[in-house]
């Protein structure tokens, strides 16, 4: 009995040392991180326990860490939000390529990080580089849009979508260092600083205190750039600006969420285009609408450091017709920007609000017209985010129409490159939906239940989507035979087989115990039927799914772009194309 008792005290003991270590004690940059030689970072040890300083030791492939990093050191006794102590450098970096091994010994023990360095070619084969990124991008919205937008004829698609269209491709994973399934902070963070990040988090190694801006930082694309070059840089959305994809160009923070600090994040670095929507965090808390806690006024702060401010399409073309601006402002809603369908042919959610939003193609062309101003080239990241903003609540027709709109943004860009064969254009997403197209939906059928009309396999046949114009988009986005969509992450709704031109679908709303239930308004819908969710009950909408992305390349260094990779290689390619490793 006694050594029964001792066993289970030893293994109590066990279990418990185990869950403190993977619990707080951590080396950033973590184990397994391969980023760029002069890329500047924070280096930070996390301990479980309070020490003396004397009983640490940190060496780095065996030597004292300092011979290899330069920095002044920050001992932290007691961090606060932890028990343990902390080593902490700031904003160093490493010149020369390799592998390097992290060795920390203290009273707690012995751990250990891997970091692979590589750094880049000394010239820059590349001028330009422009980043286009659909949020949410997957295969499914792919495959729709091209069967809306070129159609189908004898099992042969009439013509492949332009981003489909690249002599470069690869698939890449977007699992992030606490999660298998990422966020767009982190995933786009992935592009811009070469390391993986977490849920939430933008530029920075989420840490253990709960401060969201303190964490160990890494540099961003736009911050290299601005340090090592002359080159312009701009940022274009459909989103807000402070949203997470646009928003990790500039940022260090581990909560998305901080919305109005961006802003100021964004007016440190300073891109010399800016667009999109999201003027809200812009504006002082004494003006209606503001969503700032201060009386900031950054419309005034960017105006001073020599912006030009647009706030529709038709002052936006304006002011790149006539004598083209230096530095370009342009914030065109509060919030997210309305989406193509709803701007061009429903005239729903807040279009009647905001009745002059440019395309996304129109503000791409505005924004190189801006960069091209500089002889040093430029870097540009363009977003499609509303793919993202429709799929979370299963509003596959207007997501798919932001697909089509980022596809003509990318026959600008490839246009663009055939004039200026020294850029880099690189199209992807930066997660993915669960997004798949299973056949039609023929409303013609003469059927009381709707779910009866769709037609799978032999029975799909082909919709009957028409585009009169030649403008790349269905004429009609509802016609009567369409294509039958369904998302394979989702918490309770009803299926509809339809769209509400008024608004974007709301599959959930809820309940008195706090939970999301399925919007019985959508009930009323002839033909809906009742879809039970296969979410937590915590969740009101779709989420992200973890399935690979498709990446496509074109220009100088573009060959990179092959096999499988991981996130963190995007910002490699780019780095390597602008020389940014020496």
């Amino acid at each position: 009995m006694k050594l029964r008792k001792n066993a289970a005290a030893i293994s109590a003991a066990l279990l418990s040392l185990f869950a403190a270590e993977s619990y707080a004690s951590q080396i950033y940059p973590v184990d397994q991180a391969r980023f760029m030689t002069n890329a500047r970072f924070d280096f930070k040890i996390e301990l479980d326990q309070k020490i003396e300083r004397k009983d640490l030791v940190v060496e780095i492939n065996g030597q004292d860490y300092k011979k290899t990093l330069n920095g002044t050191e920050i001992w932290i006794p007691r961090e606060i939000d932890a028990e343990g102590s902390a080593l902490i450098l700031r904003n160093v970096e490493i010149k020369k390529p390799g592998d390097y091994k992290v060795t920390v010994r203290s009273p707690e023990g012995e751990m250990t990080a891997r970091w692979n360095l590589y750094t880049t070619p000394r010239k820059a084969v590349a001028k330009n580089v422009i980043l286009l990124i659909g949020d949410g991008l997957s295969v499914g919205h792919r495959t729709a849009a091209r069967i809306m937008s070129k159609g189908v004829h004898n099992g042969m698609y009439n013509a492949p979508l332009a981003m489909d269209d690249m002599p470069h491709m690869a698939l890449l994973g977007t699992s992030s260092v606490d999660t298998i399934a990422a966020d767009s902070a982190n995933t786009a963070s992935a592009y811009f600083t070469g390391h993986k990040s977490s849920v939430n988090a933008l530029g920075v190694y989420a840490d253990r205190t709960k401060a969201s801006q303190d964490d160990p930082r890494q540099e961003t694309l736009s911050e290299l750039l601005r340090r090592k070059t002359k080159k312009s840089i701009g940022i274009v959305t459909d989103a807000e600006i402070e949203d997470a994809t646009p928003a990790a160009a500039v940022a260090h923070t581990r909560r998305r969420a901080d919305k109005a600090d961006i802003v100021g994040m964004f007016y440190a670095v300073q891109p010399d285009v800016i667009m999109g929507g999201g003027s809200a965090y812009f504006l002082p808390q004494s003006t209606p609408g503001s969503k700032r806690k201060d009386d900031l006024n950054y419309i005034r702060k960017f105006g001073d450091a020599g912006y030009k401010l647009v706030t529709n399409r038709t002052d936006m073309k304006a002011a790149v017709n006539g004598a083209t601006p230096d530095k370009l402002l342009g914030l065109f809603h509060s919030g997210n920007m309305d989406g193509w369908i709803d701007r061009h042919q429903w005239k729903g959610n807040t279009v009647e609000k905001f009745p002059d939003q440019p395309d996304l193609t129109e503000s791409f062309d505005a924004a190189v017209k801006v960069l091209s101003k500089n002889k040093d080239g430029f870097f540009l990241m363009l977003e499609a985010g509303l793919i993202d903003k429709f799929s979370h609540p299963l509003d596959w027709t207007r997501s798919v129409g932001e697909t089509i709109a980022l596809d003509k943004v990318v026959e600008h860009a490839k246009e663009y490159c055939r004039t200026h064969p020294d850029t880099l254009l690189i199209v992807t997403g930066d997660h993915t939906h669960s997004i798949s197209v299973a056949g039609t939906v023929d409303t013609e059928l003469p059927r009381d239940d709707t779910r009866e009309e769709v037609g799978v396999y032999a029975d799909a046949g082909y919709p009957n989507y028409e585009d009169q114009d030649k403008d790349g988009f269905p004429d009609n986005f509802l016609p009567s035979k369409r294509l039958a969509v369904f998302f394979g992450a989702h918490p309770d709704y009803y299926e509809t087989y339809g769209t509400n031109p008024d608004a974007t679908f709301n599959p959930t709303v809820k309940n008195e115990k706090g939970e999301y239930v399925a919007d019985e308004q959508n009930q009323s819908v002839p033909g809906a039927h009742f879809v039970a969710g296969n979410l937590p009950r915590n969740e009101s909408q779709g989420v992200h799914t973890v399935d690979d992305l498709i990446v496509t390349a074109q220009g100088p260094n573009a060959r990179e772009i092959k096999g499988f990779m991981n996130s963190t290689e995007i910002f490699r390619v780019m780095a390597e194309a602008l020389a940014l490793g020496h």
